[in-house]
């Protein structure tokens, strides 16, 4: 028998969207992942599947060092539109600085990548579409997590290091 892909017809991907976007409401994110990965075979330009294959690998993050926050960027930044862009990018951040602190990081080293979901939401915010308030919502959620959070707040010094500064002896 042989054992390989098969590539879906191009009148199938509204279709296969759906039931990608169905498996991603299951919180099954890895059946998500391989219809997106299916449809980008089928129709490499489909920006409704980078949007939910990257959508899919973030609801995968459990804060630890395997999650693909790299490859998402790399998606994310594909998007052809500027408000897709900033927002899908502050989206990543977010459910980064989420995820992380669901596995117990302490939140004052988390600050500047909830800082830069924030900056990325309020890009998004000047370039949205009219009507669509999502990066509004979004920006609200991270000053929520801020506020909810009080250790977000750094107690002490902060220490910093130069480039050819070594450990101590």
């Amino acid at each position: 028998m042989d054992i390989k892909l098969k590539t879906i017809s191009k009148s199938g991907v509204p279709e296969a969207i759906a039931k990608a976007e169905l498996y991603r409401y299951l919180n099954e994110p890895e059946e998500a992942e391989s219809i997106c990965l299916d449809i980008l075979v089928a129709d490499p330009d489909n920006m409704l599947a980078r949007r939910t294959l990257g959508l899919a690998i973030t609801d995968q993050f459990r804060g630890g060092p395997g999650d693909r926050h790299v490859e998402v960027e790399r998606i994310f930044q594909g998007l052809e539109e500027r408000y897709e862009r900033h927002y899908y990018l502050g989206l990543l951040c977010e459910r980064r600085v989420k995820a992380q602190l669901h596995a117990g990081q302490p939140a004052h080293t988390l600050l500047p990548l909830l800082e830069q979901a924030m900056q990325q939401f309020a890009e998004a915010e000047k370039v949205h579409p009219p009507g669509n308030d999502d990066a509004i919502l979004r920006w609200n959620r991270c000053v929520r997590l801020l506020r909810g959070h009080p250790e977000f707040e750094h107690e002490g010094p902060v220490v910093s290091f130069e480039v050819l500064d070594s450990p101590p002896a």
